[in-house]
C-alpha cells in the first residue's frame, strides 16, 4: 500500500532510536515541568525544584540526563550552573506535547490556544 503514496519516505534507524529515546526522557512529569520553566528562561537548579515541586538532588538528576541528550545546556557562574533550554527545537518540541494534551477529548483545561504556547504570567 505505501508504495502508491507519492514520495513516501521512512525515518533512518537512527533518528527513530534519537526520536524515541527525546521521548523517553520527555515522560516523566517534573522533567515536562522543568524544561516548561526553562523554556521562560535560564535558572539554577533550586529554583526549578520550587517550580517543579521537587527536590533539589531528584532536580539535578533530571538535568544532567537532559543535558546528555542534549535537551537543555547549563552555564557555569562561580559555584553555580544555570541551566536553559538548548535551542528553539526544544520549545517546539514540549509545545507540541503540550498543544496534543490539550486536544485530548479529556476535560483538561486548554494551556495554549492556536498552536503556541500559553506563557504563565510573571511572579
Amino acid at each position: 500500500m505505501h508504495e502508491s503514496v507519492p514520495d513516501f519516505e521512512m525515518p533512518t534507524e537512527e533518528q527513530v532510536h534519537l526520536a524515541a529515546e527525546t521521548f523517553r526522557l520527555l515522560a516523566d512529569p517534573t522533567r515536562v515541568k522543568v524544561l516548561w520553566a526553562l523554556l521562560q528562561g535560564e535558572s539554577s537548579v533550586a529554583c526549578l525544584a520550587d517550580l517543579a515541586g521537587a527536590a533539589p538532588t531528584a532536580v539535578s538528576q533530571h538535568l544532567a540526563k537532559l543535558r546528555l541528550a542534549g535537551l537543555v545546556k547549563g552555564r557555569r557562574e562561580g559555584t553555580f550552573v544555570y541551566y536553559s533550554a538548548a535551542n528553539d527545537h526544544v520549545r517546539g518540541l514540549l509545545a507540541q506535547a503540550l498543544f496534543h494534551a490539550d486536544h485530548i477529548d479529556r476535560d483538561i483545561p486548554a494551556l495554549h490556544s492556536a498552536g503556541k504556547p500559553h506563557r504563565p504570567a510573571a511572579r
